[in-house]
């Protein structure tokens, strides 16, 4: 439903700009959290470039924690446990792995492409938004003007 603008009242303008703003900051902190977790996946892809034969049998930092390593040696370079969601891994050779972050990486590119043009009209809206309040507040004052110029005269 479409509404005019100028047809709003300026506290109906206020609270349309209010919701217009909030409407802007959940979408925004969606596309961040989307790349986020796109960027993971990104870092996930390129750390499987590690595993080849060259690399077998060496020493590296095993992960537990985000904090905390533990030694340990590159035995398998041709097989990865992904983290596929909800606590479940699933064995995969590394090109498969690589594939399946591939996917995941399209995926969200996809979410935060189909994100960004709903952002850019909220903004465009909140933008319309604000030039009708300035406009409205500029005719008050004019006319507050205009009436306290008639009282002294």
């Amino acid at each position: 439903m479409a509404v005019n603008l100028t047809e709003l009242s300026l506290p109906q303008l206020e609270g349309l700009k209010t919701q217009l703003d909030q409407e802007t900051e959940f979408l925004s902190s969606s596309i961040g959290q989307l790349k986020v977790v796109q960027t993971k996946y990104v870092e996930a892809k390129d750390s499987l470039n590690v595993l080849n034969k060259n690399n077998e049998g060496k020493e590296l930092l095993v992960p537990l924690t985000s904090s905390m390593y533990v030694p340990g040696k590159l035995h398998d370079v041709d097989h990865v446990l992904v983290d596929v969601g909800t606590g479940y891994f699933v064995e995969k050779n590394v090109e498969d792995g690589k594939e399946f972050f591939k996917r995941k990486i399209d995926f969200l590119t996809k979410q935060i492409e189909k994100i960004q043009p709903a952002l850019q009209e909220k903004h465009a809206m909140k933008q319309a938004v604000v030039e009708v309040m300035n406009m409205k507040l500029q005719q008050l004052h004019s006319q507050q003007a205009s009436q306290s110029g008639t009282t002294k005269a």
